[in-house]
Parts: structure tokens; C-alpha cells; sequence
């Protein structure tokens, strides 16, 4: 194991988002927290509309900013 949690959340962008990407690979462009657990659901973290708790280092590396950086 790398010690790396599966989920990368990159710095924003200057044209806005943040690059997603789950096991090394991008599975989308999130402009927020929604869009984040939205893309992290469709890659089978959660099932349906259940709640995912994106304050979790063991699941996500948020880089360039926490949760709350989107600009």
C-alpha cells in the first residue's frame, strides 16, 4: 500500500474546479463539495443518495486547499 488515500482532490483550476481522480485515475471536474461526493458515488463509495462524509484523510487528499477551497 502507498499509504495514499484512494481519492485526490487537486487545487483549483484558474478556470474554476478542482480535478477529481479515484485510484490514479481523473473521474471528473468538481466546482464543489456536491460535486465531489456526486462523482465519489458514481465511482462506488456510496450507494444512491447516501451521505459521504469528504472529511476523511484515510479517503481523501485534498491538495492545494481543504474542502472549503474552491477558488
Amino acid at each position: 500500500m502507498s499509504g495514499h488515500p484512494p481519492v485526490i482532490v487537486y487545487p483549483p483550476s484558474s478556470t474554476g474546479g478542482r480535478r477529481v481522480t479515484v485510484h490514479g485515475r481523473i473521474v471528473g471536474l468538481a466546482h464543489g463539495r456536491g460535486e465531489v461526493a456526486s462523482l465519489l458515488r458514481a465511482a462506488g463509495f456510496a450507494a444512491g443518495d447516501s451521505d459521504i462524509d469528504l472529511d476523511q484523510p484515510e479517503l481523501i487528499e485534498w491538495r492545494g486547499g481543504d474542502l472549503d477551497t474552491w477558488t
